[in-house]
């Protein structure tokens, strides 16, 4: 299995790592960590020295109760840093539910569309259509402001496997090609701790939806209420132990904060699993 994008094929023989870059004042990883475009950049390029395939850049936090941007907003926020990074040729994802925001990374040289809201909106899948980039399909339940208000599932691994085969219906029949899709459960997006666990026990089953399967569980909070890690980067360890188990488990692409950690164990689990 591989994974068509805009321009260009990605092999997914190996585990493939999607570095997160953040160019906000208020993500809960590195909010304002990167107070400018350069900023951002020069942190994009070191993930990439330490092993990132690509690079997913948002300008607009998906936090539990996090506020939207206006479109300029974003678009100020993520357009120097995706002209930069693909003048270096370097595969980059636009983390963004805004097709206005989309089509203005892709003509800037983006690869991928990474949308947290799964395509729902018909102007974002008509976006997907014309210019035929890789997809991310991601599952959320509600918005940022309001998924982790109370969610519920009779069944949250058959709900989300449902929804993601459905939406990835949805584009396939719009016009794009299906050898783009890949699909994300949207771990902590309108999840309990108890529903991220059922759904990574699940990542056998996402992954043989027939699409590449991404994981993201870099930093969750759910990983600090079961270890009792405060702070954000004590969490990278267990990320790094997640990684190893859902890419033993089928999955095919890593989004990471910590990418030298979580290459490190992503490539000791391929290891075993092509020996096996």
């Amino acid at each position: 299995m591989n994974w068509r994008l805009r321009t260009r094929t990605l092999l997914l023989d190996r585990p493939l790592l999607m570095g997160i870059v953040n160019a906000t004042p208020d993500s809960f990883s590195d909010g304002g960590q990167f107070g400018s475009s350069q900023d951002a950049i020069d942190h994009a390029r070191q993930l990439v020295a330490e092993g990132a395939d690509i690079i997913d850049v948002g300008g607009e936090s998906t936090r539990p109760g996090a506020d939207p941007v206006p479109v300029d907003e974003e678009l100020s926020r993520v357009i120097p840093i995706v002209e930069a990074l693909t003048a270096d040729d370097v595969v980059v994802s636009i983390d963004t539910s805004k097709p206005q925001v989309a089509a203005e990374a892709l003509r800037a040289g983006a690869e991928i569309v990474n949308d947290v809201t799964g395509f729902r909106d018909p102007a974002m899948q008509e976006a997907a259509v014309r210019w035929q980039p890789g997809v991310v399909i991601m599952h959320m339940a509600g918005s940022p402001r309001t998924m982790q208000n109370n969610p519920e599932y009779a069944d949250v691994l058959a709900e989300v496997a449902s929804y993601l085969i459905g939406q990835a219906g949805l584009l396939e029949a719009a016009g794009l090609s299906s050898d783009r899709i890949c699909l994300d459960p949207g771990i902590g997006f309108g999840k309990t701790t108890e529903h991220n666990l059922d759904l990574l026990a699940g990542t056998g089953l996402l992954a043989g939806l027939g699409y590449p399967l991404m994981i993201g569980v870099s930093r969750k909070r759910f990983i600090g209420a079961l270890l009792g890690a405060e702070s954000l980067e004590e969490r990278d360890f267990a990320t790094a132990v997640l990684s190893a188990l859902v890419i033993h488990l089928g999955a095919n692409v890593l989004r990471v904060h910590n990418v030298l950690l979580s290459r490190q164990a992503a490539l000791l689990s391929s290891a075993i699993v092509a020996d096996t």
